[in-house]
C-alpha cells in the first residue's frame, strides 16, 4: 500500500510540476510577445513624431550620409534607441551607431521590405551589423521637395527584454519549487486521506482470511471508498453468522458422536479412515489419532472386519453381520455398512461403519430363554409330584390310610412349593418392571434388626446357628420398612439355609462415609466357588439344586433382592471362600 501511496503522490506532483511548466512558458511567451508588441507601437509613434518635426536633407550622397548620420546620433539620445536612415532602395545614408559608408544596402531587410509595402515594417532578428538580437520598426516618408522615398528605422536591443525574462524564470522557477513542495505535502495528504482507508479495508480483509470474523472497517465517508468497507463489514457479518452456525453444527454433530453408545466409522471410497469416535475407539481398542487418515486394513484386528469392509466397498451396498471380537475384550458386536452418497449426483463416497456391542441384548436373550426353561423346570417337578401321586391314590392307595395320609401330605407340599415359586415369578415381575411401590420413612435400624432377628431365631435355633448382630446405635435410614425386611430376610435366611450346625450368621451395620449405610451379612457356611460368583443374582441360579430345593427355595430369592436394592438406589455385591463362608454387603443411601 505505501507503494501505491508514492506512486500516486509522485503522479500528483509530476502532473503539477508539468502544469506549472507548461503555464510558466506560456506565460513568458506571451510576456515576451506582450514586452515587443508594446516596445513596436511604442517605437511607432516615436518615428511618426521624428518624421513630422524633422527637416528631410535632399542632395548628394556624402552631404546626406553627414546631416543624417548626426541627426541619427542627436535623436539617439532622445529615443535611447539605434536610429538609421535610408533611401528608397535600402541605401544607409545615416546611423547612429556605425558608418553608413561601411554598412550594406538594406532593401532587403524584412522590416525595409515590409515598410515599404505596407507602410510599417517590424522584425526581431539578430543584427548582421551589431551582431546581437534586435528589435526593429521602419516607416516610409516621401520628401515632396525631390519626390523621393526615405525610410527611417528605430532598432533597440532585446537584453532588457531577455533580462526581464531571466528574472521572470528565476521566479518561476523558485515558484515551481515552492509550489512542487506544497504540492508534495498536498499530494501525500490527498494520497493518504485514499490509500488509508485501502488500508485499513485490507487489514480487515486479511483479518477474515485468518478467520477473524469480527474485525470491521471503521467507515466515516458516503464515497465509493466507503460503500467497499461497508460491503467488506456486510461480508463479515455474514460470513460471521455462517461459521457461527457452522461451529454449532459441528459441536452438535461431535458431541452427538463422541455421546453415541454406537461405534461410527467414516471410510471413503479408497478406505481412507475419515471419522471415527469415541465409542468406535473403546470397541476397536485404537484411538482416532491412530487411524484417522490411515487404511482401514492397518487397523489390527481381525481379518474378519477388514473383510466386511472391503466388501461393503465393493459392493455398494448395506450390509449387516455379527462378529465376536475378542480385543480389547471379548464381546459380540453388530456391525453394519452404510453406503454414504452424495447429496447432489448420487456418486458413492464410501461407507459408513456403525458399531453396536448386543452382548448385553444376546445375553439377556439367553438369560430369557434360560428362564422360560427354568420356569419349565420347576413347574414340572412339582405338578409331576402332585399327578404321580395323585394318580397312585386314584388307582386304589386311597384304601390305605397310612399311604394316602403319607401321599396327600406330598401333594399339599409341592403345591405350596408350587405357590411359592409362582408367588415369587410374580413378585419379581413387578419389581422388575417398578410397577411396586415404595413407602419410603426412616427407619431405626437398631430396633429393625431386632424384630427381623426375633422372626428368625426360631429356625435358626433348630439348626443350630447362632445370629450376631453388630449395629451402630442411633444410626436411621429412609426406606420402604416392608422390603427392607424382605431383603433382610431373604439373606438372613440364605445364611441360615446353607450354613452347617453350630456355625453363625452376623449382621453387621454401620455408617459408611457421609451419606450411605453398610449391610454386610456374613455366614460360616459352605461358600460359593468363584465360578459362581457372578450368576448368583441371577434367576434359578443355585449352587447347590439339591440343597436348595430341600430347603424350599425357589432359586428367586437373591434375583428379587438385587431389585430391591436397587429400587432404593442401592448396589449389592458379594464375596465368598468355599468352605469359609459368604459375605453380602449393601450399600444405601441415607436419603432417598
Amino acid at each position: 500500500m505505501n507503494s501505491f501511496r508514492t506512486r500516486l503522490t509522485i503522479i500528483i506532483i509530476a502532473m503539477t510540476a508539468l502544469s506549472v511548466t507548461a503555464a510558466g512558458f506560456l506565460m513568458m511567451k506571451t510576456f515576451k510577445n506582450n514586452h515587443i508588441n508594446a516596445l513596436e507601437d511604442n517605437m511607432v509613434r516615436e518615428l511618426h513624431l521624428i518624421v513630422n518635426k524633422m527637416d528631410w536633407l535632399t542632395g548628394e550622397l556624402e552631404e546626406q550620409s553627414f546631416y543624417y548620420t548626426k541627426e541619427a546620433e542627436e535623436l539617439k539620445g532622445y529615443t535611447d534607441a539605434r536610429v538609421t536612415f535610408m533611401r528608397g532602395d535600402g541605401t544607409v545614408i545615416g546611423d547612429s551607431d556605425y558608418d553608413p559608408r561601411t554598412m550594406d544596402n538594406h532593401a532587403s531587410r524584412k522590416e525595409v521590405m515590409e515598410a515599404m509595402d505596407k507602410g510599417i515594417g517590424q522584425a526581431v532578428r539578430p543584427s548582421e551589423t551589431a551582431g546581437e538580437s534586435l528589435i526593429y520598426v521602419a516607416i516610409p516618408h516621401v520628401v515632396v521637395e525631390d519626390g523621393n522615398t526615405y525610410i527611417i528605422r528605430l532598432a533597440m536591443s532585446l537584453q532588457e527584454v531577455e533580462g526581464s525574462i531571466d528574472q521572470l524564470t528565476i521566479v518561476l522557477i523558485g515558484g515551481l519549487w515552492v509550489l512542487c513542495i506544497v504540492a508534495a505535502v498536498i499530494s501525500y495528504r490527498i494520497a493518504l486521506s485514499l490509500t488509508k482507508p485501502l488500508e485499513q479495508i485490507t487489514k480487515v480483509a486479511k483479518r477474515i482470511k485468518n478467520m477473524d470474523y469480527r474485525a470491521r472497517v471503521k467507515t466515516t465517508k458516503q464515497d465509493e471508498i466507503g460503500e467497499l468497507g461497508t460491503a467488506i463489514n456486510a461480508m463479515a457479518d455474514s460470513l460471521q453468522v455462517q461459521m457461527s452456525r457452522i461451529r454449532q453444527n459441528e459441536n452438535q454433530l461431535e458431541s452427538v458422536l463422541a455421546n453415541m453408545i454406537n461405534g461410527v466409522v467414516m471410510i471413503d471410497v479408497h478406505g481412507i479412515i475419515l471419522l471415527m469416535n469415541r465409542r468406535a475407539e473403546e470397541v476397536l481398542g485404537f484411538s482416532a489419532r491412530e487411524l484417522v487418515g490411515r487404511h482401514f486394513a492397518e487397523a489390527k484386528q481381525q481379518y474378519e472386519l477388514a473383510q466386511i469392509i472391503q466388501e461393503a466397498l465393493d459392493s455398494r451396498e448395506h450390509l449387516r453381520e455379527e462378529i465376536t471380537f475378542y480385543f480389547p475384550e471379548e464381546r459380540l458386536l453388530e456391525l453394519n455398512l452404510v453406503p454414504v452418497r452424495e447429496n447432489n449426483d448420487g456418486e458413492f463416497s464410501g461407507v459408513l461403519l456403525v458399531l453396536q456391542d448386543v452382548s448385553a441384548i444376546r445375553r439377556l436373550e439367553r438369560m430369557r430363554s434360560e428362564f422360560v426353561a427354568n420356569v419349565s423346570h420347576e413347574l414340572k417337578t412339582p405338578i409331576a409330584a402332585v399327578k404321580g401321586f395323585a394318580e397312585t391314590l386314584l388307582g386304589g392307595a386311597v384304601k390305605d390310610e397310612e399311604t394316602a395320609r403319607s401321599f396327600l401330605q406330598i401333594i399339599f407340599d409341592e403345591s405350596e412349593r408350587l405357590n411359592r415359586l409362582i408367588g415369587d415369578i410374580l413378585e419379581l415381575s413387578k419389581i422388575e418392571s417398578r410397577r411396586v411401590p415404595l413407602m419410603f420413612s426412616p427407619v431405626e435400624m437398631d430396633g429393625f434388626i431386632d424384630k427381623t432377628v426375633k422372626l428368625l431365631e426360631p429356625e435358626a435355633k433348630r439348626r443350630g446357628i447362632a445370629l450376631e448382630r453388630d449395629v451402630e446405635s442411633g444410626l436411621y435410614l429412609e426406606a420402604d420398612e416392608d422390603r427392607l425386611r424382605q431383603i433382610m430376610m431373604n439373606l438372613l435366611s440364605n445364611g441360615i439355609n446353607y450354613t452347617p450346625e453350630g456355625g453363625h450368621v452376623t449382621i453387621r451395620i454401620y455408617a459408611y462415609g457421609d451419606e450411605q449405610v453398610r449391610i454386610q451379612i456374613r455366614d460360616s457356611g459352605i461358600g460359593i466357588p468363584k465360578k459362581d460368583l457372578p450368576r448368583v443374582f441371577e434367576r434359578f441360579y443355585r449352587v447347590d439344586k439339591a440343597r436348595s430345593r430341600s430347603s424350599g427355595g425357589t432359586g428367586l430369592g437373591l434375583s428379587i433382592v438385587k431389585h430391591l436394592v436397587e429400587l432404593h438406589k442401592g448396589t449389592i455385591s458379594v464375596s465368598s471362600t468355599v468352605g469359609v463362608g459368604t459375605t453380602f454387603t449393601i450399600d444405601l443411601p441415607v436419603i432417598q
